[in-house]
Parts: structure tokens; C-alpha cells; sequence
């Protein structure tokens, strides 16, 4: 057993603690300086913006139109088309603008910090406001903040991909720099900042890093080959009609109109930026529900997730660990309770006194020497006592205090002096000290499975055993179990091949479950989203949270990665434990073989492979720099929570897309249908091509870029995720696109027909018609409202007002055509009377009259609900949260 060596002053011979700068000289430091950021990408210009949106398939096609109209002398066609590529344009780069500026206010959000040491403590600060001649601390998953020369380095290893391209991690020693913008990927050091902000190397190269921009979405690149097809299908008609009627003796200019129209008709222009806007609302919705989007895909495809893969500690949990129990080596048991991280509370004997004895002491002196975590105290942004570092080592500095040792005098006491960081092959960490009577402290600790084997013990078996079978029933309760061991030598032994120490104790470390995460784990059932429980810790640990969260029972499986190949688990596993990083691979990547879209959650360095391997990385934001950078989603409350919220708006953006695609593409269906079959109806030329474009401009701008707001429908998250590989026009989407079309059709050139008869102006007929039953289309494939206020998530919501705004105000100005004399100019229409008026608004009520008969539950096509036994409920024969069938 260990000597009682109470903790003492440090003798002179021991270095003296690190001061780092004082804050006044830090904050001007940083007024002289400036502060440590690398320069904003530069702003576009106006031109390169109206360039990229008339470079769009659709624009082009339209611009097209207006040269033929120009060529044939039709001014006023072409005039009208080019306020509608104006408009678009115009829409389009507003949008642009507004998506830079959301994306610089959320880089603000996720903005990386940096551990200081200021007046002689350790400070958690943003990495801008770090200065020349700071000391920096960093550990394995920091970003290096600026560029270091290392005063300090154990074990030291760094990926500089970032600026050289070498993947393979370099190690680096004392008297080293290390650049800015590199990762720490093992062992951990300190160093004083020699260049910040432009001047660093990371600055050098941040032009070309700001300059890289996403590619286009999945979404978009689909929609954009949507866009393509329906214009070679315009095309390829314009040219038929345009042979038939000039073959038919038909003049030559008013074939070349006819096929403008057409093509007119057929692009669904304002399509880009309603897709761009539907996401970019979806962006900002989930913002302010503190889930940050990183890049705009990140929306679209959590609607269609069907598995999350989480993390336990900090995303399931509440991430503020603390020693719970305690184990000594002679056997005693002692239960710890205190508030988070505060270093007060009280140490009771199981079942006796409240008390800490020597050997709890000892033990509790080691986990607090063989740490390299600190508390920070409150302040006024931060009501109660954080962590410096590791969460779990922050517990076992938080269990020191309330053992009775001080934190900083304890380490004086015994000043570190080698060290070997805890990895994952290992899975310990163990730290040599000075002692004032000349010997050497040697500390280790780690899993129970770990330290507590040859040849790094010196101990009997009845010992060990002993320690081993209180350490599988406290992990058995939904611990996180530490064994320490430590040794008194004469001299400095290695840290990576420590020997001959002795057992000193357990300690059980409890993360509790955050509040709710159980309803959360049901939500996600609900939803058809399997919930996944990866972790490292020990199968008895793993198996006890996913039985809190409803995850796991007895008997079902539980899959070690310590046993051997993942991918080959039992189908029907929920829980993982004892993962390694590429394991954590494995497991996505068999789950992306079945088909399914995976989410994966973190917050460590291990975790950043899964989160860039996964469909969609989710970060927490009280997480590693390197794991918000590898994530495509950052949860700035680290609740998991949010991320059904998010997957709630990623299904509402897709429903508004495929809303606005069903309203607009009816109403492209209906516009060729009545340029084509008018001729047969005896109405030469049904529309001109301004009438179209007018027609175009109403209903698909405004009120189609309102329905991209439209609020979730009732249910969002009871029903089956969509299906990866579905197309955009799936689910019978098509289907609708053309029963509302010919609906629409059929009351326009009915309308004209009868007009016609009764020797009315019958063009003016089918151009109100047809304007005003699309816009009441709108109406009929908006987001059903919920019949009862407790019946969904938007119940009691006012829907969208806008869409009723927008189609108001549409109406009026599609009326306003055969009124207002200059737009009857501009449009070749003639005046309609009040009767007129009234008897088409009447026919255009049926198709939107119609469609509400006939209306499914979802407007947009969604998929059933997840489970047909009810919201949420598994089927008979299914598991909770296992794959849901596909409709």
C-alpha cells in the first residue's frame, strides 16, 4: 500500500506554475494587433451573382423565347419576358445574399475557442481574441488557434493536412511551431503564440479555403436535370406544333408565336429560387431552434433520415459527469453526491457515516494527479462551476475537492514530470510525479479490463478479482467505471510500460440521463427513425442506458467492438459498446449498404471519421472544434432533442418542394394542353405569349415562393421517412401533376369554348380562367390544417397567412389584365364585364374545389405514418425503432 504522503507546499527546486499574460496586457494586445481571425471571403459582386442565375437552364431557355419574340417584332411578348427573367433574377440573387449573410451569422454561433492561462488561470476564450505572447494549452481534438512554439509537448501528434496535404498525422517536441488551423490528433501540450490572425499560416492560405463554395445540393442537381427535361419536352412540342401548322398552311409568324407559347408554358421559372428558399427557410427555422446547419444539404437530407447513430456522453447525457461511488481497496464503498462540478458536496460510507478516510483520500488524490482537467468557477455569463477539459476528469477534480484536497496545492505538491496520455489502444493514461521526499509517483488509470492486468500490477488475484466484480456490478448500474492504480519508486520509471503498482480503488462515474431522453428516443420510434446507442464504454454501462431509454431489455443483444467485426452484429442490435473510431465506420457504412440514410452524433476527435463518413454529422456544440468542423449540423444546446426537431423541418422543406412542384408543373401541364387542344376547340390561338408569362409571373412567383413557408403538416413526425433513392415526382406525384393539369385544362378551354359560342371575348376568358384556377390550385395543395388544436405540433398555428396574401394580391392583378387599360396594351387582352368576371371566377373554383374532395391527407405526397398500428406505435411484429416498412 501507498505511504500517507499528505499534501504539502512545493520546495523550492519545483517550477513554478505558469502565469501566462495578465488581462490588461492581453486586451492591448489585442487593440494594437487586431484580432485573430483570418480575412472574410471577399464579396461577390453584383455581376457575378446576375451572371450565376441567368446561367440557369430555365433562364436560358426563357431568354431564348425573347430573342425569337424580338427577332418577330412581337415588343411587347418580349418586353413582358424580360421583366420575367428581371424578377426571377432579381429573387434569385436576394437570396443569395441572404444565405451568405445566414451562413456568416451562424459561423459566429459555432466559433471555435482556446484554452489561455491568464494571471495564472486557465481560460476557456474565443480563438479570436487570443494574442501574441499568449500560453495556449491543446489537447487530442483541439484546433491549434494560432501559430505556437511549443513549450511543452507529450506525445504530440498533429494533422497539418490543411496545409500541406499530408494526411499522415507529424509529431512535434519542445521548441517546435505548430501552425494554426492544424489538429491535434494525440497527446497534448502548450505554447506561446507567435502570429495571429493574416500573419499566421493559416491566414496565408485562407483566401483559397474562403473562396471553395458547396457544390449543388442533391436536391438542386435533381431539379436542375428536372429542368433540363422539361425543357427539351418544350422544345421538342414547340417544334412538332410549329411543322404541323405551317405543313397545315398556317402563317409562318403565328406558328413561331404559338411555339414561344409553348415553351413559355412549359418553364417552371421561379423553380431555383423557391428551391433555394424553401431550403434556406428550413436553414434559418432550424437555427433558431439551435441545430446549425453548416451547409444548406444538411436540410434536405435529414428529412430522409432513417437511422441515428448516437454518442452517449453529452448527447443522450447531460455531459456534466460526476463520481457517484467509490470503491477502496480493502473493499469499502463510499457514495459521492454534490451539484455538477461545484467542489463541495459530501462522502458518505455505503449504508454508514459521513467520513473520507485515508484510503478513500489516496484515491481520490490519484485520480486528481493523473488528470489534466480543471473547474472553472462561475461567472456572471455562467451561473454554476464548469469544466476545464474532459468532463471526466473535471468529475474526479470535483471528487478530490469534496474529499477534502485542494486542487491546485494538491498538484504543486507533486508536480508532474512525465506522462503517457490515455488512446485508444491502451485505454488508460498514466502520470509520473515528484515527491518532496525525493521518490517518484506513478499514477495510472483507465478500464477496469486495463489496469487491472499483468504485468502492470503488482497485487494478488483474490484482490484483483475482488476489484473486478465491483467494478462489473457498478458498470452493471449505468456507470462509467475507472480503475486506478499507483506505485512509490526511487526512481522515474516509463510511463508507457508502467510496472509493479498497486490497486488503489474504483471510481464509478454517473452521467445522467438528459431529461426527456427517453421521449426523445420514442419520438424518433415515431418517426421511423432507429435509434442507435455507440459508445466506448462497457457493455454492462451500454446496456443499462439503452434499457433507461427503452433501447434494449434483457436478452436482446448487445454487440462489443472488442469481439471482433461490427458489421456482421445481429440485425435487430441497438446497442454497440466498445467501439473503436473505425469501427464506429463500419457500423455506418454496413447501415448505408441496407439502404438506410444515416445520422451520426458526436463530440469527440473519435468521433470526426463517423461524423464525415455519416449521410448527416451532428456535432455537439460543447464538443471538439475537429468534430463541429467534420459534422454537417451543430447542436448549440447539445440536445438531442433538437435533432428531431430538425429532421421535422428537413421533411417540411421536401413537402414544400414537392408542394410548389405539384402547383407549378399542373399549372405548366395545363397551359400545353390549352396551346395544343385549343386549335381543335376552334380556338385558333388560346393565349399569347405574353398572357402566358403574365400568367407564369403571378402564380409561380410570389405565391409559389409562399409556399415554400407553408408550416409542417400535422403528423411530420409519425410517418415513415421517404426513401433515398425516391424521385422527386415519386409517390405519385406525377400522377397528381397531371390530373390538376387536365382539371385546369378542362375549365379554361370550357370557359373558352362557351365564350366563344356566346360571341364573347374568349381569349380574355381563358386567360382569366386559367390564371385564376392555378392560383386557386394553391389554395387546394397547401398543408392541411390539424382539426384538433392537440392534433399535431402546428395545431393551434395560423398556417401561412403570406400564401393567402400572395394569391389575393395575384388575383387582383390577373384581373387587372382585362381591366387596367396599359396592361390590356401590354397584353393584347380585351375589357371583360362584371357578369364576365363572375362566371369565371366561378369555373375557376372547380379544379381547387375538386382537389379538396379528392385530397389524400398529404397535399405534398407524403409517406403513411411510420407504423400502421397508430402514431408511433411498432408494428406487432417489429421492434421499437427497427426499420419501418417502406410505403
Amino acid at each position: 500500500m501507498l505511504a500517507d504522503t499528505r499534501p504539502r507546499v512545493a520546495t523550492p527546486d519545483v517550477p513554478a506554475a505558469p502565469t501566462g499574460l495578465g488581462a490588461a496586457e492581453a486586451a492591448a494586445r489585442l487593440a494594437a494587433e487586431g484580432p485573430n481571425s483570418v480575412a472574410r471571403p471577399r464579396r461577390r459582386h453584383l455581376a457575378t451573382r446576375v451572371l450565376r442565375q441567368l446561367a440557369d437552364p430555365l433562364v436560358a431557355l426563357l431568354l431564348a423565347a425573347a430573342v425569337v419574340t424580338g427577332v418577330l417584332g412581337d415588343w411587347p411578348d418580349t418586353a413582358v419576358i424580360a421583366l420575367v427573367v428581371l424578377v426571377n433574377t432579381a429573387i434569385g440573387v436576394v437570396q443569395e445574399v441572404r444565405a451568405d449573410r445566414a451562413i456568416a451569422a451562424l459561423d459566429q454561433l459555432a466559433a471555435p475557442t482556446a484554452r489561455v492561462v491568464r494571471d495564472g488561470a486557465d481560460l476557456i476564450v474565443p480563438a479570436s481574441v487570443v494574442v501574441r505572447g499568449d500560453l495556449v494549452r491543446v489537447e487530442a481534438g483541439d484546433v491549434v488557434p494560432a501559430d505556437l512554439r511549443l513549450e511543452r509537448a507529450s506525445r504530440l501528434h498533429l494533422d497539418e493536412s490543411a496545409l500541406t496535404g499530408e494526411s499522415v498525422p507529424v509529431s512535434r517536441d519542445v521548441g517546435e511551431e505548430v501552425a494554426a488551423g492544424t489538429v491535434v490528433t494525440v497527446g497534448r501540450g502548450a505554447g506561446t503564440v507567435v502570429r495571429t490572425g493574416p500573419a499566421s499560416a493559416l491566414g496565408r492560405i485562407s483566401a483559397l479555403v474562403s473562396a471553395t463554395r458547396p457544390g449543388a445540393t442533391p436536391m438542386q442537381r435533381r431539379l436542375a436535370g428536372l429542368g433540363r427535361l422539361l425543357g427539351l419536352l418544350a422544345v421538342g412540342l414547340s417544334a412538332l406544333v410549329f411543322g404541323i401548322g405551317v405543313l397545315g398552311g398556317r402563317p409562318v409568324v403565328d406558328m413561331a408565336i404559338t411555339a414561344v407559347s409553348l415553351v413559355v408554358a412549359a418553364v417552371p421559372e421561379s423553380l431555383p429560387a423557391v428551391v433555394t428558399l424553401a431550403l434556406a427557410l428550413g436553414a434559418r427555422r432550424m437555427a433558431t431552434a439551435r441545430a446549425i446547419p453548416r451547409q444548406l444539404h444538411a436540410v434536405e437530407t435529414l428529412g430522409s433520415v432513417t437511422v441515428i447513430a448516437s454518442d452517449k456522453t453529452g448527447t443522450l447525457t447531460e455531459g456534466r459527469m460526476a463520481v457517484q461511488r467509490a470503491v477502496t481497496v480493502d473493499g469499502a464503498g463510499y457514495e459521492v453526491t454534490g451539484s455538477g462540478y461545484e467542489p463541495r458536496g459530501t462522502v458518505r460510507r455505503a449504508g454508514g457515516a459521513v467520513g473520507v478516510p485515508d484510503e478513500l483520500r489516496r484515491l481520490a488524490r490519484a485520480g486528481l494527479l493523473c488528470n489534466d482537467a480543471a473547474l472553472a468557477p462561475p461567472t456572471g455569463e455562467r451561473p454554476g462551476w464548469a469544466a476545464v477539459g474532459d468532463p471526466l476528469e473535471a468529475a474526479l477534480v470535483a471528487f478530490a475537492a469534496r474529499c477534502g484536497l485542494d486542487p491546485a496545492l494538491t498538484r504543486a505538491a507533486w508536480p508532474r514530470v512525465a506522462e503517457h496520455p490515455f488512446d485508444q489502444a491502451n485505454r488508460r493514461m498514466t502520470t509520473v510525479h515528484r515527491s518532496c521526499d525525493g521518490r517518484w509517483l506513478v499514477v495510472c488509470k483507465g478500464a477496469p479490463e486495463n489496469v487491472l492486468a499483468a504485468p502492470l500490477l503488482d497485487a494478488d488475484d483474490g484482490e484483483i478479482a475482488a476489484l473486478a466484480a465491483r467494478a462489473h456490478e457498478l458498470a452493471g448500474a449505468g456507470l462509467r467505471v475507472l480503475a486506478v492504480a499507483a506505485a512509490l519508486v526511487d526512481t522515474v520509471p516509463d510511463p508507457a510500460a508502467p510496472t509493479g503498482l498497486r490497486p488503489v480503488g474504483l471510481v464509478a462515474v454517473g452521467d445522467p440521463l438528459r431529461a426527456g431522453a427517453a421521449e426523445i428516443a420514442r419520438r424518433f420510434d415515431a418517426a421511423g427513425v432507429r435509434l442507435l446507442l455507440v459508445t466506448g464504454d462497457h457493455p454492462a454501462t451500454a446496456a443499462a442506458i439503452g434499457g433507461q431509454l427503452g433501447l434494449w431489455r434483457d436478452g436482446d443483444p448487445v454487440v462489443r467492438g472488442d469481439d471482433g467485426d461490427v458489421t456482421d452484429a445481429h440485425p435487430a442490435a441497438r446497442v454497440y459498446a466498445r467501439t473503436q473510431p473505425e469501427q464506429k465506420l463500419d457500423i455506418i457504412a454496413g447501415l448505408q449498404a441496407q439502404g438506410h440514410v444515416v445520422a451520426m452524433t458526436g463530440d469527440g476527435v473519435n468521433d470526426a471519421p463517423a461524423l464525415r463518413r455519416a449521410d448527416i454529422g451532428v456535432a455537439m456544440g460543447g464538443g471538439t472544434e475537429v468534430a463541429r468542423q467534420a459534422a454537417d449540423l451543430v447542436l448549440v444546446d447539445d440536445d438531442l432533442s433538437t435533432v428531431a426537431v430538425a429532421i421535422g423541418e428537413g421533411r417540411r422543406s421536401y413537402d414544400n418542394i414537392r408542394r410548389f412542384l405539384r402547383y407549378a408543373l399542373s399549372g405548366g401541364v395545363a397551359e400545353i394542353a390549352v396551346m395544343l387542344l385549343g386549335p381543335l376547340c376552334g380556338l385558333a390561338v388560346p393565349l399569347l405569349p405574353a398572357q402566358i408569362l403574365w400568367i407564369n409571373l403571378l402564380t409561380h412567383g410570389v405565391p409559389g415562393v409562399a409556399l415554400g413557408a407553408e408550416p409542417a403538416e400535422p403528423g411530420t413526425l409519425r410517418r415513415a421517412p421517404r426513401s433515398p433513392q425516391e424521385s422527386v415526382l415519386g409517390a405519385g406525384l406525377g400522377r397528381d401533376v397531371l390530373l390538376t393539369g387536365a382539371l385546369i385544362a378542362a375549365v379554361a378551354l370550357g370557359a373558352g369554348v362557351l365564350a366563344a359560342h356566346w360571341d364573347r371575348p374568349w381569349q380574355s376568358v381563358v386567360f382569366v380562367v386559367l390564371g385564376l384556377a392555378q392560383l386557386g390550385v394553391a389554395l387546394a395543395v397547401r398543408s392541411p390544417r390539424p382539426a384538433r388544436r392537440d392534433a399535431g405540433a402546428e395545431a393551434g398555428r395560423a398556417g401561412n397567412p403570406a400564401l393567402l396574401v400572395a394569391v389575393a394580391v395575384s388575383a387582383l392583378l390577373q384581373v387587372a389584365g382585362v381591366l387596367v387599360e396599359p396592361l390590356r396594351v401590354l397584353l393584347g387582352t380585351d375589357p371583360l364585364g362584371a357578369t364576365d368576371l363572375l362566371a369565371c371566377a366561378a369555373v375557376a373554383v372547380l379544379p381547387g374545389l375538386v382537389l379538396r374532395l379528392l385530397r389524400p391527407r398529404s397535399a405534398s405526397g407524403s409517406p403513411p405514418e411510420a407504423t400502421p398500428d397508430g402514431p408511433g406505435r411498432p408494428d406487432r411484429d417489429q421492434r421499437p425503432g427497427d426499420r419501418v416498412r417502406r410505403p
